[in-house]
């Protein structure tokens, strides 16, 4: 199915207000929740809705919260994100780390307790549309682990994002590397599982530890009121010891650091998704002389993409091309949502109490 992401936006903010979200807590999230689809980032897109309505029934998610700033020392802000909505309660943890660096020229913030932070280079785009740099590392508690440790056979880590984001130029769009710690993230087996497709090799190992195809290895952390679930498997690393290793950082600068805690058993892992960030937000003008700055920003990615491509089909591109690309494209065609997404959105509407005619005429389907 087809659909254009203002309609979409409207029907997601609905469902957001009917699950108790303020106006403008419930644009927040349906604009992330929808920009993240139109960047080719299906798994952080609005099939989330039926896990964060079911959060929000068993009081894991709470509405209409602000981040507690728990500590401000010098150029250090911590805050307590209150179990609110990520989307949310991440962009306005932002607002107050970005203003705080155009004071200082440097600022380490951390988010701690936090409902799902949602596509991780939606901050990232905050400091850049703000002319700064900012580099982000998240882990997850209370939820069982899913991925693997390099040479491991079981999960023990989460998926664990890293976004790292350069501005641009007049010429040269910015540089806006996010990307998960494991070869795939959660989201992306449950699109899979819906359309009933099989993985690539190497995504996913069994519970037996042996590689697999089959994205039902891991629809027992998606589905978990599913009777029928296969025995549960994990993701594997990004780049084998690297990913580990990057995943393991993230535990300890945004678990650690942020005082969230992190993965491991002694804390409790109730199957909802909460997240802890570590952020550092940097303003180049006080490091570097700002023309030149953007000079070698032009040179190296014209440097990187002068290299021939390996498939015509494929040129190279850079970290954020993939995104643009993808909104692009998605701005004009629609956004396409398999029916098994579309069912399961429905279906957490109509918990909330929204009719399907209703729901489907929001949607001007």
């Amino acid at each position: 199915m087809l659909i254009q992401a203002e309609p979409l936006k409207n029907l997601v903010s609905t469902l957001l207000k009917k699950g108790g979200s303020c106006i403008e807590e419930a644009q927040v999230v349906a604009d992330h929740l929808v920009r993240s689809n139109l960047a080719g980032h299906d798994s952080h897109g609005v099939g989330m809705l039926p896990l964060y309505v079911r959060m929000l029934k068993e009081d894991f998610l709470r509405p209409n919260q602000k981040p507690e700033l728990v500590n401000a020392d010098g150029s250090i802000l911590m805050f307590d994100g209150q179990r609110g909505y990520g989307q949310a309660v991440g962009k306005m943890a932002m607002v107050q780390a970005i203003e705080k660096c155009r004071e200082s020229g440097l600022v380490l913030m951390t988010l701690r307790n936090t409902h799902h932070l949602g596509r991780i280079g939606t901050y990232g785009e905050q400091s850049i549309a703000s002319g700064l740099v900012s580099l982000h590392f998240v882990n997850v508690t209370d939820h069982p682990p899913l991925v693997s440790p390099f040479r491991g056979s079981d999960a023990r880590f989460s998926t664990n994002p890293i976004c790292l984001a350069m501005p641009g130029t007049e010429k040269q769009p910015p540089v806006l590397l996010d990307m998960a710690t494991s070869r795939i993230a959660l989201g992306k087996a449950r699109v899979a599982l819906n359309k009933n497709e099989a993985l690539k090799d190497g995504l996913v190992i069994d519970h037996k530890g042996q590689p697999s195809w089959d994205p039902g290895v891991m629809a027992g952390y998606l589905f978990p009121e599913r009777p029928d679930n296969p025995p549960l498997g994990a993701l594997t690393p990004l780049g084998e010891y690297k990913g580990y290793g990057l995943a393991l950082f993230c535990e300890l600068l945004g678990g650690l650091l942020s005082g969230g805690g992190t993965i491991q058993p002694e804390h409790q892992r109730q199957n909802s998704i909460i997240n802890n960030m570590f952020t550092l937000v940097i303003d180049p003008a006080r490091l570097v002389d700002v023309p030149w700055m953007q000079h070698e920003v032009e040179a190296i990615v014209a440097h990187a993409k002068a290299s021939p491509p390996s498939n015509p089909e494929e040129p190279v591109m850079i970290p954020g091309d993939p995104e643009r690309n993808s909104i692009k494209e998605r701005q004009f065609q629609g956004i396409l949502i398999d029916d098994a997404t579309w069912e399961q959105i429905l279906d957490a509407g109509e918990s909330l109490g929204l009719s399907r005619e209703e729901m489907l005429n929001l949607e001007n389907i």
